[in-house]
């Protein structure tokens, strides 16, 4: 059974930082895919960025060169460094591992929340 527990929500003002964590636990995940989605209020969750085994990130459009997704298979944690924070980036954040078997999404965090405000 695979855990994921986010850590490191909070509420910032416009242009601070903030450093979200995703403790993995219940199996070894340095072979999978670990991404990072969000979902404003009355919105659809949105893909944030994403990070391989191998280390090829990928990000959205709108975070590129303010967030940096990283990762420590020691520690079994992927982190997403927030830098440059707006107030349209206020939202639930929620780290995924991608399954080795179904190429999905199919292991979800419980959510943190973060809040932007100008």
């Amino acid at each position: 059974q695979v855990q994921l527990v986010e850590s490191g929500g909070g509420s910032v003002q416009a242009g601070g930082s903030l450093r979200l964590s995703c403790a993995a636990s219940g199996r070894t995940f340095s072979t999978n895919t670990m991404g990072w989605f969000r979902q404003a209020p009355g919105k659809e969750r949105e893909f944030v960025a994403a990070l391989t085994w191998s280390g090829s990130s990928t990000y959205a459009d709108f975070v590129k060169g303010r967030f940096t997704i990283s990762r420590s298979n020691a520690r079994n944690t992927v982190y997403l460094q927030m830098n440059s924070l707006k107030p349209e980036d206020t939202a639930v954040y929620y780290c995924a591992l991608k399954s080795s078997v179904t190429s999905r999404y199919d292991y979800w965090g419980q959510g943190a929340q973060v809040t932007v405000s100008s």
